[in-house]
């Protein structure tokens, strides 16, 4: 019998759930997880690579730490971290003396140890009292917090490209060196260097003049009034009250925004003291400053003329996130959105005016500037501001922003950023069915073909880094050996400017679409094992049933190293146990790390060429144009109609297919001349009829388990599908 052939290719759609999935367009997917539409194909989501030095363990440089000291000639040290007294010690934590670890897993007493010569190694996490003894003599001691990230900015610089990038924890400012983080002024960090948020009160920041118009100054909120604003000369931390009246008691706790704007400095929903001394807050509120140095004594005096002012929009609604669009400043209130207006007039200098009654923004750090638009997450959508309105473009996916996890100041969790060399949109957020309140999942816009996508991650904040030099991540070692994965030229250029992301135990990644697998990014904090169940404690892991990770470098149970396993449980917001874990002997020592490893699963739109004609349809063959993997592969499933039965399991379980629905990315021996081909088409046979046929294009639990296969990329180019028509529908 002779086929119909349909061709799916450019692949130009993504996830679309605003239809029915019989409705959505060929190219469209009902579901795309890991994956996403990239320039006419389907591909990989991108992976990651941890920053600063590179070992195996990928805690030397890629955590956020402090060096707090250098041990003797005997390898001793002791003291206090910094912080303890104010209850920062917690499980979880971890200390390292060049390669020697040290994991705090219980509140008071002995840590694990990945030494061999150490004698002494206790903590006390209530005092933040530490005494390691007999370790590396002359070395440093660096302390892990092990608080999630709470932000990142760039620290400009009169040099072009150059700008240092620095982080925050919920405890400390740390700047990233080529040899990883560092803990802001060293080893004794004045009270002006020291934050007590909490781990929903991310930082806002900006770069603006400071005395002179010459120097080059970063302002910061994180909107705690107990912590005030400040800001950053390059070598230290000033805590920050700015008098608006005569009254000295008369001054600016803090704000959510701070932005400059027509060569003022502006301050965004405003907590401010009266001259009681009393705090009181004004979510409607811009606090702007003189032109010239807001630091100078009496800038944003709004008593004096010539000195700075405020204006209050005409809404009782909070003011939420902020972003200049040209010579715009576009304002994102919680159900509306106004633009501040210069008018030119030194003595009022703006006006309020409302561009959307209906559409705001309800997540501060979800707002990305883009050329003509800003984007950001609101109550009812995803809204795009062109300067004149406002409107949703996620019309494709409407549903989605409504699964958002609200509790847990879930909201203000919401974190984006526009990753120019991968040409799309990120936005962390926590899903409804999250386990814990950080985010779980990455939602991704693919801004030049209007697609979207979801990752799965732990992401708690955005930024972006230069790289200090040229890059070969070639040389990287990972725990799998001969391992080949390499940028396409096999290098980075120095001042390249990347996406940086945190998660919430303090590691730190760039993200970059030609690695194929993720970032070490949690710690194992211990492993026990009874009658044959392997619990692994890492404080705040964020995973779910279901979930895959790779686990390295546990010293003690080495049997579970190099070796990737499925969430089998989760009984704490800080334990999991694993599903068919091996038989494991020894005690833990410390030192272990965890990579996510991301399932693939995508689903088609259910496909029928048919139906104008009234007819059910039969598709015999699927053809995939595929880029060439060696000893790579992907399964294709199949359902009919609406029903989400397996047709390649029960087909494979009653020999009523051809071959077993897998579609390989290597080369086939026996045809000519494919082995130099950088791509070709592979066949998938499949016995599917109905009313509809859909595809699932996902990795099985057995392909998940190989490394080879859930660590390597793919790319499918086109879909060829060979159709028939049979009986009336």
């Amino acid at each position: 019998m002779a086929f119909d052939k349909f061709l799916i290719a450019p692949i130009s759609d993504g996830l679309r759930r605003d239809v029915k999935p019989f409705l959505i367009p060929d190219q469209a997917f009902e579901e795309l997880n890991n994956a996403y539409i990239f320039r006419g194909r389907i591909k990989k989501r991108a992976g990651a690579v941890n920053t600063g030095v590179i070992t195996d363990l990928a805690s030397e440089g890629s955590r956020l730490r402090a060096n707090i000291g250098t041990t003797d000639g005997a390898g001793n040290i002791a003291g206090t971290v910094p912080g303890g007294a104010a209850g920062i010690g917690a499980i979880g934590q971890m200390f390292s003396i060049g390669g020697e670890f040290f994991t705090v897993y219980q509140a008071n007493g002995n840590m694990y140890t990945t030494s061999p010569t150490a004698t002494v190694f206790t903590y006390n996490t209530a005092t933040g009292v530490y005494n390691i003894q007999g370790s590396l003599a002359t070395t440093a001691l660096y302390f892990y917090p092990a608080k999630p990230v709470m932000g990142f900015t760039q620290y400009e610089q009169s040099e072009i490209n150059d700008e240092d990038t620095y982080a925050w924890d919920t405890f400390f400012n740390y700047k990233l060196l080529s040899t990883g983080w560092e803990r802001v002024a060293g080893a004794t960090v004045p009270g002006d260097a020291q934050w007590a948020g909490s781990n929903s009160q991310f930082f806002w920041s900006c770069n603006w003049r400071g005395t002179d118009d010459y120097s080059y100054i970063l302002f910061t909120t994180n909107y705690n009034s107990a912590e005030r604003l400040r800001y950053f000369n390059g070598t230290n931390w000033t805590s920050w009250r700015p008098q608006y009246a005569s009254n000295a008691n008369e001054t600016i706790e803090t704000c959510r925004i701070i932005i400059p704007f027509q060569n003022r400095l502006l301050l965004l929903n405003t907590v401010e003291r009266n001259a009681a001394g009393n705090p009181f807050t004004y979510v409607n509120r811009c606090r702007y400053s003189r032109i010239g140095s807001p630091i100078a004594a009496n800038s944003y005096r709004e008593d004096i003329g010539g000195e700075g002012s405020f204006i209050d929009a005409p809404t009782r609604e909070a003011i939420v996130s902020a972003a200049t669009l040209r010579n715009r400043l576009i304002v994102f209130f919680e159900r509306s959105t106004y633009e501040l207006v210069y008018l030119g007039n030194q003595v009022y200098p703006f006006r309020w005016q409302k561009l959307n009654s209906t559409l705001g923004c309800e997540s501060t750090f979800s707002v990305i500037p883009f050329d003509k638009v800003v984007l950001g997450v609101g109550q009812t959508g995803i809204h795009a501001c062109n300067g004149a309105n406002v409107e949703r473009i996620d019309s494709k996916i409407p549903d989605e922003v409504f699964e958002i996890h609200n509790d847990d100041d879930g909201v203000f969790r919401v974190h984006g950023i526009r990753d120019y060399y991968n040409e799309m949109a990120y936005w962390a957020m926590p899903h409804s069915e999250a386990y814990a309140s950080y985010p779980n999942r990455v939602l991704i816009y693919n801004y030049k073909n209007d697609t979207w996508a979801f990752w799965d991650d732990n992401i708690t904040a955005f930024g972006y880094h230069q790289l200090f030099t040229d890059t070969t991540w070639a040389t990287i070692p990972h725990a799998w050996e001969n391992y080949d994965q390499q940028w396409n030229d096999g290098s980075a250029e120095s001042k390249f400017r990347y996406v940086i992301a945190g998660n919430q135990q303090g590691y730190t990644f760039l993200i970059h679409r030609d690695f194929s697998f993720n970032a070490y990014s949690q710690q194992i904090t211990d492993i026990q094992e009874a009658a044959g169940v392997v619990t692994i404690t890492s404080i705040d892991h964020n995973l779910k049933v279901g979930d895959w990770v790779y686990i390295n470098n546990a010293s003690g149970i080495t049997e579970l190293n190099d070796n990737i396993y499925k969430v089998g449980g989760v009984p704490t917001n800080d334990t999991f146990t694993i599903d068919l874990p091996p038989a494991v002997t020894g005690t833990y020592e410390g030192g272990g790390v965890l990579l996510l490893v991301s399932k693939v699963d995508i689903y088609s739109k259910r496909f029928n060429f048919y139906s104008p004609r009234g007819l059910s349809t039969s598709i015999e063959k699927t053809d995939f144009l595929v880029d060439k993997i060696d000893n790579s592969e992907i399964t294709i499933d199949y359902l009919s109609g609406t029903s989400q039965l397996s047709l390649r399991d029960a087909g494979l379980a009653t020999n009523a297919i051809l071959g077993t629905s897998i579609l390989e990315f290597g080369a086939y021996p026996t045809v000519a001349y494919q082995a130099t081909q950088e791509r070709f088409w592979h066949a998938v046979y499949l016995q599917a009829q109905g009313e509809s046929i859909q595809l699932r294009i996902y990795w099985s639990d057995e392909q998940m388990r190989d490394d080879a296969i859930s660590l390597n990329p793919f790319d499918i180019h086109a879909i060829l599908f060979h159709a028939s028509p049979t009986q009336d529908l």
